[in-house]
């Protein structure tokens, strides 16, 4: 990885599309370069309260990716425990999403870190707050974008669309990964070589659809361990 590269905003095509195991997978990829690595998930809306406070489940395998130690609330500066869209949970918790924190735990982490991996909410319009989005999160932060895209009927349109917003906010699509969802997806090889043709690139990764989570894992990193060299 380029010492001017200081990580990645992992977005998706919607929420549920595996951008978790994306960001989790790439992680440990970049660890085994002996890279000190980072995860950090700005915003998390579904959280089970624990005696040391709200805990998201994607911050906390982000967190288990990581190699380098630091805070929750740094990995996770906005928790909220309502599994809703960002700015409905923000508001029913009565807080105020401020960018400006955000970039500052980002910064904090990449004091510590090689890279730093951040996994988005949702989809790349995600609402946050009354009059801010998801992107606006990765405009701040101005990382390279990796798209993970739900391969299942409807992601041609789905993956377009987020291409063509992530290029209007002035910001570089730098991969892209398809995660197939649904293992009954007809016609995915001609999907997946549409979306090659369409996003100007092939796929930095394929991954299978498997209902076994262990074996999940090791296959995302494996399947991503040759983007994380060519880095």
């Amino acid at each position: 990885m380029s010492k001017r590269t200081q990580g990645f905003f992992i977005a998706g095509t919607d929420t549920g599309v595996g951008k978790s195991l994306v960001a989790a997978g790439l992680m440990r990829a970049f660890a085994r370069q002996g890279l000190l690595v980072a995860g950090m998930k700005p915003i998390a809306a579904g959280a089970d309260e624990t005696p040391d406070g709200l805990r998201n489940d994607d911050a906390l395998a982000l967190r288990a990716a990581s190699n380098v130690e630091a805070d929750y609330v740094t990995t996770n500066p906005y928790c909220f425990p309502a599994p809703v869209s960002p700015h409905i949970a923000a508001r029913e918790a009565g807080v105020e999403v401020d960018i400006g924190k955000i970039v500052h735990s980002f910064q904090q982490l990449t004091k510590q870190s090689d890279v730093v991996i951040v996994e988005g909410a949702g989809g790349w319009l995600a609402p946050i707050s009354d009059d801010s989005t998801m992107a606006d999160i990765a405009r701040a932060l101005n990382l390279p974008i990796i798209l993970v895209v739900g391969l299942r009927l409807g992601c041609l349109n789905h993956a377009l669309l987020t291409a063509r917003a992530i290029a209007a906010d002035g910001l570089a699509l730098h991969a892209w990964v398809g995660s197939q969802l649904d293992p009954d997806f007809a016609r995915l090889e001609e999907n997946l070589e549409t979306l090659n043709n369409r996003l100007g690139q092939p796929a930095a990764a394929v991954i299978p659809h498997q209902p076994n989570v262990p074996e999940l894992f090791h296959e995302v990193e494996s399947r991503l361990a040759n983007f994380a060299v060519s880095v």
